[in-house]
């Protein structure tokens, strides 16, 4: 039993190490066990609670809460692991009765040093231990900055998106926008922010899962969402005025779809690496019909019928939309027009316009 004790021990403090350097060390977008089971449960327990609330209000306040309580159950986890692996290591390695073995792994580990043994042979498991309590804190420590690094350039541009495309985002809103107020030569250097934005949400988000619950200071406002808006407007943009449309659409569009598959690929979200241009997406041709007679009565001049746009935008969108849909589900988005379902019961809202406070003339 001493050796299957050694070896227990021993294959859990390996496997704890592994989980704690492919979370926080390796950049690689690498599959994140713990945190993706602590997301789960934590999001159906938070979800759970702000059921009788009802309404999105109380999801959004509810799930606020998220990603600090993962943050706190990964070093929980951890921590708890790491004592039971110098636990069973302490009996395997002495025949210390579970009680003592418990005691001085976690006098070790916490570098507390009320329980000491004279046994010499236990000096390095000690030693280790006590080596890594410290180790594991600091590099959840370290790994915080990052995380509200990213968390502060991805609010930023959100944040600016609000007045350009209303709140919550949406893609034919964008469009109307710039054409009522004339600002339509602003849409390409927004295209490159965003086309940026989406690089970095790419990177940040597959390497980070956990950056995906931290949600917006505002509740009207997503990461996601604005990111499915931005990437509407090129490709509406694009379908119905190709000539006038700026070549930054594309780009925008390739990097946007490009970063949600390398977040779906982090999170084990299956996708069509290559989607048929002419095949179905969950958008009706409705609801694209009103959002481009919406963009024409703003003042946006069409190169193109409804119809012969349609199936244009629609192979711009098979790219994105199920990815981008699935995301916006399992982040609890605002459930803004045209983002998709959500897992609580949810009206689409429209974005808000701000009132005309033009003055009247004389």
């Amino acid at each position: 039993m001493r050796v299957i004790f050694t070896v227990a021990g021993t294959a859990l403090l390996l496997t704890t190490a592994a989980g704690i350097l492919r979370t926080l060390v390796v950049p690689r977008g690498l599959y994140s066990a713990l945190v993706i089971r602590l997301w789960s449960v934590l999001r159906r327990v938070l979800r759970t609670v702000a059921a009788p609330f009802g309404g999105y209000r109380a999801i959004d306040r509810a799930q606020t809460w998220l990603a600090p309580l993962v943050l706190l159950g990964m070093l929980g986890c951890w921590l708890a692991s790491t004592l039971l692996a110098y636990t069973l290591l302490l009996r395997g390695t002495s025949g210390l009765p579970w009680r003592v073995a418990f005691r001085e792994a976690g006098s070790s580990l916490f570098t507390l040093g009320f329980a000491s043994g004279d046994r010499l042979h236990l000096s390095v498991i000690d030693f280790l231990a006590a080596a890594n309590g410290p180790l594991i804190i600091a590099l959840l420590i370290a790994y915080l900055p990052t995380l509200y690094g990213a968390y502060n350039r991805r609010e930023l541009e959100v944040t600016l998106l609000q007045s350009r495309a209303g709140e919550p985002a949406w893609g034919p809103e964008l469009l109307a926008r710039q054409a009522l107020v004339r600002t339509e030569s602003g849409l390409p250097q927004l295209y490159r922010d965003w086309e940026r934005l989406a690089a970095d949400l790419g990177e940040g988000h597959s390497n980070y899962p956990v950056l995906i619950s931290f949600r917006s200071p505002q509740p009207y406002r997503s990461w996601v969402v604005g990111l499915i808006a931005v990437m509407d407007a090129a490709a509406l943009q694009l379908a119905l005025a190709p000539r006038s449309a700026p070549p930054e659409a594309r780009l925008l569009l390739r990097a946007g779809f490009t970063a949600l598959r390398d977040i779906a690929t982090a999170l084990r979200i299956p996708f069509d690496p290559d989607p048929d241009p002419d095949g179905q997406i969950r958008l009706t041709y409705a609801e694209f019909d009103a959002a481009a007679a919406l963009v024409a009565a703003s003042g946006m001049p069409l190169e193109r019928t409804v119809a012969e746009a349609w199936p244009h935008f629609r192979g711009w969108r098979v790219n994105y939309e199920a990815v981008a849909y699935e995301l916006a589900r399992r982040a609890d988005a605002v459930p803004a027009l045209w983002t998709g379902p959500r897992d609580f019961p949810a009206t689409p809202i429209p974005p808000r316009r701000p009132a005309d406070r033009r003055p009247t003339d004389p």
